[in-house]
């Protein structure tokens, strides 16, 4: 009984300062870590707007394409089941 007793002792606040500092954001800061007040705005240039419209683009593309052929493959399957 007396081990036990000495290993809670030990333990119980190895156990509470891990868990105070796996509660906040920065490890072993107690408060954790402020937001600035003001939000700053990041603006997208021209060009990374472009190639983000065209990989969207291309995409949605794709996606037509590949319904189109799955489209076309069950067309084919009911044309051969019905002859």
């Amino acid at each position: 009984m007396r081990k036990f007793t000495y290993a809670l002792a030990i333990l119980a606040p190895l156990a509470t300062a891990g868990f105070a500092t796996s509660v906040s954001a920065a490890p072993g800061a107690p408060m954790g870590v402020a937001a600035p007040d003001a939000v700053t705005q990041v603006y997208m240039t021209p060009m990374e707007r472009r190639m983000m419209e065209r990989r969207m683009m291309r995409r949605h593309m794709e996606r037509r394409m590949m319904r189109r052929e799955m489209m076309r493959r069950e067309m084919r399957r009911d044309m051969r089941r019905g002859m």
